[in-house]
């Protein structure tokens, strides 16, 4: 069944909504963006004419389909090598979604996508539709097919399974470019003691390789651990100049809402450190270098510069 241009400007003007819906639920871009895709494919197939409230039947259709990917992706991470990270996106991509409340910018955090995964699909359907999109319990339960007292339990289940977080903190963009530069100088310095000093004594450092780049397999505790991994991390040793190159270029940026710094080598970005702040210095660093995961973020970057760097020696 063809689609009108009315049709096709109803769907386009829904897809921003449903890359954010979907991005939460599965923490990858590049699944959301697939996933809506097909839920526009259901949308050219279907007799619209039988479809009274376009928005509702998007959203449903969304959220099933994530539904599915979530099940199938459980099974896949049980076997994931080393630490799984969610894909980082760029501050300014429509994928973040609405950002008017605390709420809704906690939900696209890497700590709070990382939180998510101890929901179940149905928990982590309910908990987004809800913390993020103000749905209603009573239309969250006509997208999942469930009754509305069940929708509420499972809202409540859900918050019960993320529990409490670290204590973060919102930073505008000159104070996250401050941090990052901060970061970054300590890194660089050599010594462990800057980093200290920028680190809570609890924080946690985590990394994905995605089995294709080296990375620690285990999460990395405590500030003065943290503080000399990464000070070997950046390290300059012919072995990691053989395998990076020379070429290398650091960029203070912001990645769901977080402080970040991004590393180029040669015309590729290679990695990113994001930093989760809390009141007491930076509580976690999340280091994605999968390039898969990365892939989204690079396309974006490339589009968005030319882009000066802090830093283009180590």
């Amino acid at each position: 069944m063809s689609v009108s241009t009315r049709e096709a400007d109803l769907f386009e003007g829904a897809r921003g909504r449903l890359e954010a819906i979907a991005y939460r639920l599965l923490g990858s871009a590049g699944d959301a963006e697939d996933a809506v895709q097909e839920t526009f494919l259901r949308w050219h197939a279907a007799d619209r004419t039988l479809i009274g409230t376009p928005e509702a039947w998007l959203t449903k259709v969304l959220t099933n389909l994530c539904l599915n990917q979530l099940t199938s992706a459980r099974a896949r991470r049980e076997t994931y090598v080393g630490q799984w990270l969610p894909e980082p996106v760029l501050a300014g991509d429509p994928m973040l979604g609405p950002a008017e409340t605390a709420q809704q910018r906690e939900s696209v955090s890497l700590a709070m996508l990382v939180l998510m995964e101890r929901l179940s699909p149905n928990e982590r359907a309910v908990y987004v539709l809800r913390e993020a999109f103000g749905y209603s319990h009573r239309d969250i339960a006509q997208i999942l097919d469930i009754g509305e007292s069940n929708c509420q339990q499972i809202y409540r289940r859900a918050r019960q399974h993320i529990g409490v977080s670290r204590s973060r903190t919102e930073v505008d963009a000159a104070a996250a470019r401050k941090i990052a530069e901060e970061f970054l100088a300590a890194a660089l310095s050599g010594d462990t003691e800057p980093l200290v000093r920028l680190l809570t004594d609890g924080a946690v450092s985590v990394a994905d390789g995605g089995g294709v780049i080296p990375a620690r397999k285990i999460p990395v505790v405590g500030a003065a651990a943290i503080a000399r991994y990464v000070r070997n991390m950046f390290r300059p040793t012919d072995a990691k100049r053989a395998f990076v190159g020379d070429d290398l270029a650091f960029y203070a940026t912001v990645v769901n809402g977080d402080p970040a710094v991004l590393v180029e080598a040669g015309d590729r970005v290679y990695g990113l450190f994001c930093l989760e702040v809390g009141h007491a210095g930076i509580a976690a660093i999340h280091l994605q270098v999968a390039p898969a995961k990365l892939a989204t973020l690079a396309r974006e970057w490339a589009a968005t510069g030319p882009h000066v760097p802090l830093a283009t020696s180590w």
